[in-house]
């Protein structure tokens, strides 16, 4: 435990109320905040969702993930392998076959992320409305802004 009464020993939040996100989101080396970062990315969760218990070539991926590009796949793809989400498999065959799947680890953070896509489509349209209701009552402040106003 430090002086300032926060533990530096990763995976422990003893002391710590999780539901008070500014305590571990203030601290600059706090490693959840960084698998947060990590994990709820936009490509990420398209990735984790599409690999629900099946195994995908690169080229499936990158089909399916609408406006990823090459290099953002691989990227993603690296960082959830690091992260131990992603197990890829490349197979000793001309041209070289690489197939991606989700680990042990990462079908366990599949059901979080099925139910955050259950919710946005169940609120997609509360969530427009809600929007077009802020742009109406804000269209002057947004104007303003977008001419480099105050």
């Amino acid at each position: 435990m430090r002086e300032d009464g926060t533990s530096k020993s990763l995976g422990t939040h003893e002391g710590t109320d999780w539901n008070d996100a500014f305590q571990w989101d203030a601290r600059e080396d706090c490693e959840v905040r960084q698998i947060l970062d990590r994990i709820a990315d936009k490509w990420s969760l398209l990735v984790i969702a599409l690999l629900d218990d099946r195994t995908m070539r690169f080229t499936e991926l990158k089909r399916l993930i609408d406006g990823i590009s090459q290099r953002m796949l691989t990227v993603t793809l690296r960082q959830l392998e690091r992260d131990g989400m992603v197990r890829r498999t490349v197979h000793p065959v001309v041209p070289p076959r690489v197939d991606y799947e989700l680990t042990d680890l990462g079908r366990s953070l599949h059901a979080t992320v099925q139910s955050l896509v259950v919710w946005t489509e169940r609120h997609q349209e509360d969530i427009a409305e809600a929007r077009g209701r802020y742009d109406k009552a804000n269209a002057e402040v947004l104007v303003t802004e977008a001419v480099g106003g105050h």
